[in-house]
Protein backbone atom coordinates (compact mmCIF):
# COMPACT_ATOMS: atom_id res chain seq x y z
CA UNK A 1 0.00 0.00 0.00
CA UNK A 2 1.55 3.60 -1.30
CA UNK A 3 1.92 5.80 1.80
CA UNK A 4 0.41 9.42 1.06
CA UNK A 5 1.81 12.38 3.44
CA UNK A 6 -1.58 14.02 3.28
CA UNK A 7 -3.25 10.91 4.19
CA UNK A 8 -1.00 10.47 7.66
CA UNK A 9 -2.34 10.93 11.29
CA UNK A 10 -0.36 13.12 13.39
CA UNK A 11 0.87 9.73 15.49
CA UNK A 12 1.69 8.32 12.09
CA UNK A 13 4.16 11.38 11.35
CA UNK A 14 5.37 11.36 14.46
CA UNK A 15 6.59 7.56 14.58
CA UNK A 16 8.02 8.49 10.95
CA UNK A 17 10.04 11.55 12.74
CA UNK A 18 11.56 9.38 15.32
CA UNK A 19 12.28 6.31 13.18
CA UNK A 20 14.63 8.99 10.72
CA UNK A 21 16.09 10.88 13.72
CA UNK A 22 17.69 7.52 15.06
CA UNK A 23 17.81 5.07 18.15
CA UNK A 24 19.67 7.81 20.44
CA UNK A 25 17.11 10.81 19.69
CA UNK A 26 13.97 8.56 20.00
CA UNK A 27 14.19 6.93 23.35
CA UNK A 28 15.13 10.34 25.04
CA UNK A 29 11.65 11.23 23.59
CA UNK A 30 9.93 8.45 24.39
CA UNK A 31 11.28 8.31 28.11
CA UNK A 32 9.57 12.08 28.57
CA UNK A 33 5.63 10.40 26.75
CA UNK A 34 3.24 9.78 29.30
CA UNK A 35 2.49 5.74 29.19
CA UNK A 36 -0.42 5.83 27.01
CA UNK A 37 1.50 7.95 24.47
CA UNK A 38 4.14 5.96 24.97
CA UNK A 39 2.04 2.60 24.16
CA UNK A 40 0.10 4.06 20.75
CA UNK A 41 3.47 5.48 19.57
CA UNK A 42 5.96 2.17 20.07
CA UNK A 43 3.16 0.19 18.36
CA UNK A 44 3.28 2.63 15.38
CA UNK A 45 6.53 2.64 14.97
CA UNK A 46 6.17 -1.19 14.87
CA UNK A 47 3.75 -1.40 12.10
CA UNK A 48 5.76 1.28 9.97
CA UNK A 49 7.09 -0.13 6.70
CA UNK A 50 8.78 0.83 3.45
CA UNK A 51 8.26 4.60 4.21
CA UNK A 52 9.31 6.81 0.57
CA UNK A 53 11.94 8.69 0.61
CA UNK A 54 9.84 11.67 0.08
CA UNK A 55 7.22 11.34 2.11
CA UNK A 56 9.72 10.86 5.63
CA UNK A 57 11.36 14.43 4.08
CA UNK A 58 8.30 16.17 4.33
CA UNK A 59 7.31 14.77 8.09
CA UNK A 60 11.10 16.07 9.10
CA UNK A 61 10.14 19.54 7.59
CA UNK A 62 7.00 19.96 9.44
CA UNK A 63 9.26 18.73 12.44
CA UNK A 64 11.53 21.60 11.52
CA UNK A 65 8.68 24.33 10.85
CA UNK A 66 7.23 23.64 14.39
CA UNK A 67 10.05 23.70 16.11
CA UNK A 68 11.64 26.88 14.52
CA UNK A 69 7.99 28.48 15.27
CA UNK A 70 8.52 27.43 18.76
CA UNK A 71 11.62 29.00 18.82
CA UNK A 72 10.14 32.25 17.47
CA UNK A 73 7.32 32.72 19.70
CA UNK A 74 9.54 31.90 22.55
CA UNK A 75 11.89 34.85 21.32
CA UNK A 76 9.05 36.98 20.69
CA UNK A 77 5.63 36.10 20.79
CA UNK A 78 3.31 34.96 18.06
CA UNK A 79 3.43 37.98 15.79
CA UNK A 80 7.31 38.44 15.68
CA UNK A 81 6.94 34.08 14.99
CA UNK A 82 4.27 34.66 12.14
CA UNK A 83 6.49 37.47 10.40
CA UNK A 84 9.76 35.78 10.40
CA UNK A 85 7.82 32.47 9.26
CA UNK A 86 6.20 34.49 6.57
CA UNK A 87 9.38 35.86 5.20
CA UNK A 88 10.94 32.35 5.24
CA UNK A 89 8.01 29.85 3.87
CA UNK A 90 5.27 32.44 2.92
CA UNK A 91 1.87 33.44 4.45
CA UNK A 92 -0.21 30.82 3.74
CA UNK A 93 2.36 27.95 4.97
CA UNK A 94 3.01 29.79 8.27
CA UNK A 95 -0.52 30.56 8.79
CA UNK A 96 -0.93 26.60 9.02
CA UNK A 97 2.17 26.08 10.95
CA UNK A 98 0.66 28.26 13.79
CA UNK A 99 -2.41 26.25 13.63
CA UNK A 100 -0.75 23.04 14.10
CA UNK A 101 1.05 24.62 16.86
CA UNK A 102 -1.84 25.81 18.26
CA UNK A 103 -3.42 22.57 19.12
CA UNK A 104 -0.25 21.01 21.09
CA UNK A 105 -0.32 24.10 23.40
CA UNK A 106 -1.87 24.70 26.35
CA UNK A 107 -2.75 27.86 27.98
CA UNK A 108 0.29 28.32 30.45
CA UNK A 109 -0.79 28.95 33.52
CA UNK A 110 -2.66 26.05 34.07
CA UNK A 111 0.41 24.26 33.64
CA UNK A 112 0.98 25.24 37.57
CA UNK A 113 -2.25 22.75 38.46
CA UNK A 114 -0.16 19.39 36.63
CA UNK A 115 1.30 18.63 39.93
CA UNK A 116 -1.24 19.35 41.59
CA UNK A 117 -3.18 16.26 43.73
CA UNK A 118 -6.99 14.94 42.69
CA UNK A 119 -8.38 16.09 45.75
CA UNK A 120 -6.45 19.78 46.48
CA UNK A 121 -7.95 20.30 42.51
CA UNK A 122 -11.53 19.55 43.67
CA UNK A 123 -11.48 21.18 46.95
CA UNK A 124 -10.37 24.19 45.40
CA UNK A 125 -12.82 24.14 41.98
CA UNK A 126 -16.16 22.52 43.42
CA UNK A 127 -17.64 25.48 44.31
CA UNK A 128 -17.36 26.95 41.11
CA UNK A 129 -19.85 27.05 38.24
CA UNK A 130 -20.05 23.14 36.73
CA UNK A 131 -18.70 24.82 33.09
CA UNK A 132 -15.76 26.95 34.51
CA UNK A 133 -15.07 23.37 36.55
CA UNK A 134 -15.59 21.92 32.45
CA UNK A 135 -13.21 24.14 31.19
CA UNK A 136 -10.74 23.50 33.70
CA UNK A 137 -10.57 19.81 33.46
CA UNK A 138 -10.34 20.37 29.75
CA UNK A 139 -7.03 21.90 30.01
CA UNK A 140 -5.32 19.01 32.12
CA UNK A 141 -3.93 15.63 31.16
CA UNK A 142 -6.66 13.15 30.97
CA UNK A 143 -5.38 11.17 33.76
CA UNK A 144 -5.65 14.17 36.09
CA UNK A 145 -8.60 15.37 34.60
CA UNK A 146 -10.41 11.70 35.79
CA UNK A 147 -8.96 11.43 39.03
CA UNK A 148 -10.44 14.99 39.89
CA UNK A 149 -13.83 13.61 37.74
CA UNK A 150 -14.01 10.43 40.37
CA UNK A 151 -13.73 13.26 43.23
CA UNK A 152 -17.02 14.67 42.81
CA UNK A 153 -20.05 14.02 43.58
CA UNK A 154 -22.21 11.49 41.05
CA UNK A 155 -24.92 14.73 40.25
CA UNK A 156 -21.81 16.96 39.64
CA UNK A 157 -19.65 14.48 37.82
CA UNK A 158 -22.37 14.20 35.73
CA UNK A 159 -23.29 17.48 34.96
CA UNK A 160 -19.57 18.44 34.46
CA UNK A 161 -19.22 15.38 31.45
CA UNK A 162 -21.73 16.40 29.95
CA UNK A 163 -20.86 20.07 29.19
CA UNK A 164 -17.08 18.63 28.70
CA UNK A 165 -18.79 16.76 26.00
CA UNK A 166 -20.56 19.42 24.25
CA UNK A 167 -17.99 22.19 24.77
CA UNK A 168 -16.31 23.43 21.40
CA UNK A 169 -14.56 26.47 20.69
CA UNK A 170 -12.98 28.41 24.02
CA UNK A 171 -12.33 32.11 23.50
CA UNK A 172 -9.20 33.23 24.31
CA UNK A 173 -10.23 35.59 26.78
CA UNK A 174 -12.55 33.54 28.66
CA UNK A 175 -9.46 31.31 28.89
CA UNK A 176 -7.54 34.09 31.13
CA UNK A 177 -10.23 34.71 33.08
CA UNK A 178 -10.43 31.40 34.56
CA UNK A 179 -6.86 31.35 34.83
CA UNK A 180 -7.36 34.54 37.10
CA UNK A 181 -9.69 32.69 38.79
CA UNK A 182 -7.37 30.33 39.88
CA UNK A 183 -4.61 32.78 40.82
CA UNK A 184 -1.48 32.39 38.28
CA UNK A 185 0.91 34.82 37.49
CA UNK A 186 0.49 34.15 33.36
CA UNK A 187 -1.80 36.29 30.50
CA UNK A 188 -3.94 33.48 28.87
CA UNK A 189 -3.13 31.58 25.55
CA UNK A 190 -0.64 32.82 23.35
CA UNK A 191 -2.97 32.46 20.25
CA UNK A 192 -5.83 35.05 19.02
CA UNK A 193 -8.09 32.62 17.81
CA UNK A 194 -10.92 30.36 19.46
CA UNK A 195 -9.39 27.19 21.09
CA UNK A 196 -11.00 23.52 20.32
CA UNK A 197 -11.16 21.96 24.39
CA UNK A 198 -13.27 19.62 24.94
CA UNK A 199 -15.67 17.33 23.12
CA UNK A 200 -16.59 13.81 22.78
CA UNK A 201 -13.11 13.13 22.40
CA UNK A 202 -11.97 14.79 25.48
CA UNK A 203 -14.98 13.27 27.18
CA UNK A 204 -13.34 9.73 26.44
CA UNK A 205 -10.35 10.23 27.13
CA UNK A 206 -11.41 11.24 30.40
CA UNK A 207 -13.32 8.32 30.77
CA UNK A 208 -11.32 6.02 29.98
CA UNK A 209 -8.85 6.38 32.93
CA UNK A 210 -11.77 7.12 35.44
CA UNK A 211 -12.91 4.97 38.21
CA UNK A 212 -15.48 2.64 37.12
CA UNK A 213 -18.33 3.64 39.01
CA UNK A 214 -17.32 7.52 38.24
CA UNK A 215 -17.81 6.14 34.56
CA UNK A 216 -21.17 3.71 34.61
CA UNK A 217 -22.77 6.68 36.62
CA UNK A 218 -21.78 9.89 34.40
CA UNK A 219 -22.72 7.67 30.93
CA UNK A 220 -26.25 6.40 32.37
CA UNK A 221 -26.61 10.24 32.70
CA UNK A 222 -25.63 10.97 29.17
CA UNK A 223 -28.10 8.12 27.83
CA UNK A 224 -31.12 10.18 29.56
CA UNK A 225 -29.79 13.31 28.40
CA UNK A 226 -28.56 12.22 25.33
CA UNK A 227 -28.43 9.07 23.79
CA UNK A 228 -26.34 9.38 20.44
CA UNK A 229 -23.63 11.81 22.50
CA UNK A 230 -23.36 8.50 24.77
CA UNK A 231 -22.99 6.13 21.96
CA UNK A 232 -20.20 8.72 20.44
CA UNK A 233 -18.24 8.35 23.55
CA UNK A 234 -18.74 4.96 24.41
CA UNK A 235 -17.37 3.97 20.47
CA UNK A 236 -14.51 6.54 21.31
CA UNK A 237 -13.44 4.91 24.85
CA UNK A 238 -12.56 1.57 23.54
CA UNK A 239 -10.59 1.32 20.34
CA UNK A 240 -9.97 -2.40 19.00
CA UNK A 241 -6.06 -2.09 19.59
CA UNK A 242 -6.98 -1.86 23.46
CA UNK A 243 -7.98 -5.36 23.45
CA UNK A 244 -4.55 -5.99 24.61
CA UNK A 245 -6.10 -4.54 28.19
CA UNK A 246 -8.27 -7.59 28.71
CA UNK A 247 -6.71 -10.61 30.81
CA UNK A 248 -6.91 -14.12 28.70
CA UNK A 249 -10.25 -15.30 30.32
CA UNK A 250 -12.25 -12.12 28.89
CA UNK A 251 -10.31 -12.41 25.64
CA UNK A 252 -11.33 -16.44 25.68
CA UNK A 253 -15.08 -15.15 26.77
CA UNK A 254 -15.25 -12.26 23.52
CA UNK A 255 -13.91 -15.36 21.08
CA UNK A 256 -17.27 -17.35 21.54
CA UNK A 257 -19.49 -14.12 20.78
CA UNK A 258 -17.65 -13.19 17.76
CA UNK A 259 -17.81 -15.11 14.48
CA UNK A 260 -14.53 -16.10 12.89
CA UNK A 261 -14.62 -14.60 9.80
CA UNK A 262 -15.05 -11.10 11.91
CA UNK A 263 -11.64 -12.14 14.02
CA UNK A 264 -9.98 -12.74 10.74
CA UNK A 265 -11.18 -9.25 8.90
CA UNK A 266 -10.37 -7.59 12.00
CA UNK A 267 -6.85 -8.94 12.48
CA UNK A 268 -5.91 -7.99 8.60
CA UNK A 269 -4.65 -4.34 10.38
CA UNK A 270 -4.04 -5.21 13.65
CA UNK A 271 -0.88 -4.78 15.80
CA UNK A 272 1.76 -7.86 16.30
CA UNK A 273 1.01 -7.40 19.69
CA UNK A 274 -2.68 -7.95 19.00
CA UNK A 275 -2.45 -10.86 17.02
CA UNK A 276 -0.68 -12.22 19.61
CA UNK A 277 -2.95 -11.73 21.96
CA UNK A 278 -5.52 -13.70 20.06
CA UNK A 279 -3.73 -16.47 19.11
CA UNK A 280 -2.59 -16.94 22.62
CA UNK A 281 -5.85 -17.60 23.62
CA UNK A 282 -7.04 -19.87 20.90
CA UNK A 283 -6.46 -24.06 20.19
CA UNK A 284 -3.58 -24.34 17.40
CA UNK A 285 -6.27 -25.44 15.09
CA UNK A 286 -8.55 -22.26 15.47
CA UNK A 287 -5.40 -20.19 14.80
CA UNK A 288 -4.35 -22.32 11.96
CA UNK A 289 -7.96 -21.42 10.31
CA UNK A 290 -8.11 -17.71 11.02
CA UNK A 291 -4.60 -17.24 9.26
CA UNK A 292 -5.71 -19.43 6.54
CA UNK A 293 -8.83 -17.41 6.09
CA UNK A 294 -6.44 -13.98 6.47
CA UNK A 295 -4.86 -15.21 3.31
CA UNK A 296 -7.25 -16.71 1.63
CA UNK A 297 -9.53 -13.10 1.62
CA UNK A 298 -6.59 -11.08 -0.24
CA UNK A 299 -6.77 -7.64 -0.04
CA UNK A 300 -9.18 -6.02 1.81
CA UNK A 301 -10.94 -2.34 1.95
CA UNK A 302 -9.63 -0.70 5.09
CA UNK A 303 -13.23 0.88 5.83
CA UNK A 304 -14.84 -3.19 5.97
CA UNK A 305 -11.43 -4.22 8.37
CA UNK A 306 -12.47 -1.33 10.58
CA UNK A 307 -16.19 -2.02 10.69
CA UNK A 308 -15.15 -5.70 12.04
CA UNK A 309 -12.86 -4.25 14.19
CA UNK A 310 -15.79 -1.96 15.22
CA UNK A 311 -18.21 -5.05 15.87
CA UNK A 312 -16.01 -6.98 18.17
CA UNK A 313 -15.26 -3.23 20.42
CA UNK A 314 -19.44 -3.49 20.44
CA UNK A 315 -19.16 -6.97 22.11
CA UNK A 316 -16.53 -6.10 24.30
CA UNK A 317 -17.95 -3.21 25.90
CA UNK A 318 -21.72 -5.27 25.86
CA UNK A 319 -19.46 -7.97 27.88
CA UNK A 320 -18.16 -5.29 30.43
CA UNK A 321 -21.41 -4.17 31.35
CA UNK A 322 -23.07 -7.26 31.84
CA UNK A 323 -19.87 -8.11 34.29
CA UNK A 324 -18.53 -10.77 32.24
CA UNK A 325 -15.14 -9.37 30.97
CA UNK A 326 -12.42 -7.26 32.88
CA UNK A 327 -10.89 -4.07 30.94
CA UNK A 328 -7.55 -3.61 33.35
CA UNK A 329 -6.44 -0.13 34.10
CA UNK A 330 -9.44 1.60 34.79
CA UNK A 331 -8.52 2.35 38.68
CA UNK A 332 -10.66 1.06 41.97
CA UNK A 333 -11.73 -1.75 43.48
CA UNK A 334 -14.41 -3.10 41.47
CA UNK A 335 -11.38 -4.17 38.71
CA UNK A 336 -9.63 -5.87 41.26
CA UNK A 337 -9.90 -9.96 40.40
CA UNK A 338 -9.71 -12.31 43.57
Amino acid sequence: MTVKYEELSSIQKAAIALIAFGTEVSAEVLKALPDNELEKLTIQIANMRDIPGDVEEKVIKECYDIFLAREYINQGGVDYAKGLLEKAVGSRRATDILHRLESSMVTTGFNLLKNIDAKQLVNFIQNEHPQTIALILTQLTPLQAAGALAEFPPELQSEVALRIAIMEKISPEVLKDIEQTLDTHFSGTAFGESKQSGGAKALADVLNLTETAAEKNILQSLEAENPDLAAEIKNMMFVFEDLILLDDRSIQRLLKEIETKDVAIALKAASEEVKNKIFTNVSERVAVMVKEEMEFMGPMRLSDVEAAQQRIVESIRRLEEEGQIVISGRGGKEDVVV
